[in-house]
């Protein structure tokens, strides 16, 4: 592209997705023209560093000038990563007198019942730096007494002897009246602007006090830590003349201007993960799909995300830093609106190790990019998932990352032999094939309780890979899954950034208020709503002022004496004229559906209300079946060990550039690309759709999609 043609684009029509991963960082850059790629090594000191490279180098290869860059949207793992490494900053809580060990208490369950060394999950906030104020709100919102505000101009010397930097307010019932949390925002304000402050009222305002406590615990302890990496992003873009907006994607699948993600960085928890779900949603729809598993699976972790009729599910609530993989209620409780997946730390990066049994163990801990693992030749000599990847002949060692890092295949086997074979009496290949199956069963049984946690049968679902590894390890998934059809799509190395410039702008607002449908309250509801609509559309608006925006809501509700609630979703024609009959009905419908029966004779509540104000979703264009295939031949292969047994085969090698719509390969193939490796496996076949979807069916058949049962 030319100079001239180059000033001749619209700047806005230009939008780069950055996606910062715990081993690469990836940016994407949407032209006119299509779309380029590239991954640079995430630098974890400073992560801005990285985007920069990046952005020059798309910039480069495009031949524009980055100040023709017209926006950014961008997610991090900075926020998750704080929390789970506990590196966030020095925190303090102010709540109710007598609930200062509400976040210790937890709710008192047992996650695991029968382990008599049972260990719970440190708070975020150490009990020294948790104080108590005088002050008492009724469950209703009423005032029963009053908040001591000379106590709260008292405390403010304490929070300077302790060094504190952010401040967490929860008190009880605040989410019903947020009146004193209000009062105390207001003296920390003007006696102690220097700290940072967050309200659970602002933040989470929801009944359940833990949940509550907690996710505001959790806003404070990354707040100055994404503060002060938002600015130095923000003047790290403008030195290099890039002048775009930066905006962020949150947990829920949409975008957030970057001073919304300031004062809510806890929503950006799972933000580059939502991507991926969000890119994945979009092939769903361009193929059809209504029951698909998305399967992302980068150089750090592996998340695993239900897609039905093409949207994502989601959740008000998810955990973080489980300390017993895969066991609900063992990690971090978070209330904010999420895209519901599970993540566990199982990626190419990921270490193995022999427990006390002499099994082999992979993750959670991750070589990362520095030092990266063994093959990098950075100074790692542990071996991870890539090293055994790179053995088993998955992966070209001249030509990894676009040919920018060389594997070395000597230092893999020497860091597989040493902590792996030699140990456990296993030939190098063995223990290579040992760890990846590890890896994938890791996932597999990831996957397993996922799908049982949400009730649902994995049978006939569609696997879509991507991510960096996610290619690489998606056959072997889907086998143990007993899936049959794997896609695989364009740009699937950089997936989640992809799916950053698809989603839209919003916003989820919510409140707690109770109401029984017997005591139906009509102008106290719509007042609510109103407000709730209001406040999401003030959000959205702030980022995209001429927008087209579209309301939908939920209500979360149960039969009296359950103990927890299923959402109800509501259009905005009902959220202005809110109707008991027919939200009755949606329940009943709702509740029949899942559980088979309504309960009669009891009566229905509603204990929680969100609003959603979101930009539209463009449609995506539908792909194109073949008509006719065309089989493809390669003239080069590569020794390859079987996903199934590790025995060796010989895999045709083929350039996914050169291939075209209807392109049809049978396996053993390996189809190399600059971003990742997409694997054919033994009695598997391969076709490319219109779009550069790679559609794998496992059981030879290119036309099939019924299940799979393969070992």
């Amino acid at each position: 592209m030319s100079t001239i043609l180059s000033k001749s684009i619209h700047a806005k029509s230009i939008r780069a997705g950055v996606d910062i991963g715990g081993t690469f960082t990836d940016i994407v850059l949407e032209t006119p023209s299509g779309q380029i790629s590239t991954k640079v090594l995430t630098t974890y000191t400073r992560p801005e560093d990285a985007i920069i490279e990046g952005l020059l180098a798309v910039c480069h290869k495009a031949a524009i000038s980055p100040s023709d860059i017209g926006m950014i949207i961008h997610g991090t793992t900075l926020a998750t990563n704080a929390l789970i490494e506990r590196r966030g900053a020095r925190t303090a809580l102010i709540t109710t007198a007598g609930f200062r060990d509400v976040i210790e208490m937890r709710t008192e369950s047992r996650f695991e019942q029968y382990d008599l060394n049972l260990v719970l999950p440190e708070p975020l906030i150490a009990r020294e730096y948790r104080y108590t104020v005088n002050e008492r709100l009724l469950a209703d919102g009423s005032i029963d007494t009053p908040l001591d505000t000379g106590e709260v101009i008292l405390l403010i010397d304490e929070l300077r002897a302790q060094s504190i930097q952010s401040i967490a307010v929860g008190l009880l019932h605040s989410y019903a009246n947020p009146v004193h949390e209000q009062q105390i925002g207001a003296i920390l304000a003007e006696h102690a602007p220097d700290m940072l402050v967050s309200l659970s009222s602002d933040v989470s305002p929801q009944m359940r006090e833990y949940e509550r406590f907690n996710t505001v615990a959790a806003n404070a302890y990354v707040k100055p830590i994404m503060a002060s990496y938002l600015e130095r992003l923000k003047s790290r873009l403008s030195d290099n003349d890039i002048p775009a907006p930066v905006f962020l994607m949150h947990s829920g699948g949409g975008i957030m201007d970057i001073e919304s993600a300031a004062a809510f960085p806890v929503r950006l928890v799972e933000s580059g993960p939502a991507g991926g779900a969000i890119f994945a949603a979009d092939i769903a729809a361009r193929l059809g799909l209504d029951r698909v598993l998305s399967f992302d699976m980068g150089g750090t972790t592996a998340k695993i995300c239900m897609i039905k009729d093409q949207k994502p599910k989601t959740s008000r609530q998810f955990e973080v830093a489980r300390s017993y993989r895969f066991k609900k209620g063992s990690g971090m409780p978070i209330s904010i609106p999420v895209i519901d997946m599970v993540e566990i730390g199982a990626g190419g990066g990921s270490i193995a190790s022999l427990d006390a049994m002499q099994q082999i163990r992979i993750g959670p801990e991750s070589a990362g990019s520095e030092p990266g693992p063994a093959s990098y030749q950075r100074g790692g000599n542990r071996p991870t998932v890539t090293d055994a990847d790179l053995m088993m002949g998955k992966l070209d060692p001249d030509d990894f990352a676009g040919g920018s890092i060389r594997l070395s295949v000597d230092l893999a086997d020497r860091a597989i032999a040493e902590h792996i074979a030699a140990p456990i009496g296993l030939t190098h290949a063995r223990a290579a094939f040992g760890m990846a199956e590890v890896v994938d069963e890791n996932m597999a049984n990831a996957a397993r309780v996922h799908a049982v946690e949400s009730g649902e049968n994995l049978a006939g679902f569609v696997m879509i890979g991507f991510g960096g590894a996610g290619p690489l390890h998606a056959i072997r998934l889907a086998q143990k899954l007993h899936i049959n059809r794997v896609l695989i799509p364009a740009s699937a190395g950089v997936g989640s950034a992809v799916g950053f410039l698809k989603a839209p702008f919003s916003f989820e607002a919510s409140q707690s208020l109770y109401v029984r449908l017997s005591d139906w309250r009509q102008d106290t509801i719509t007042s609510m709503l109103n407000a709730l609509t209001i406040q999401a559309r003030q959000f959205v608006e702030t980022s995209v002022p001429d927008a087209d925006i579209q309301i939908t809501a939920k209500a979360y509700m149960r039969y009296v004496g359950q103990g927890w609630e299923i959402p109800i979703e509501l259009d905005a024609g009902w959220c202005n004229a809110p109707d008991q009959v027919a939200i009755t009905r949606l329940f009943e419908d709702r509740y029949s559906r899942l559980f088979s029966r309504v309960v009669d004779g009891l009566d229905i509540e509603i204990t929680s209300w969100t609003v959603l104000a979101s930009t539209p979703i463009e449609p995506a264009p539908p792909a194109k079946p073949a008509d006719s295939y065309q089989h493809e031949t390669s003239t080069r292969t590569r020794m390859m060990a079987d996903l199934s047994d590790g025995s060796t085969l010989d895999a045709a090698v083929y350039m996914r550039t050169s291939l075209a719509h209807g392109s049809l390969i049978k396996g053993p193939a390996i189809i190399t690309e600059a971003e990742t490796t997409i694997l054919i496996p033994r009695g598997g076949v391969a076709i490319q759709h219109d779009d550069g979807t790679i559609d794998i069916r496992l059981d030879g058949n290119p036309n099939s999609d019924g299940d799979a049962d393969h070992a």
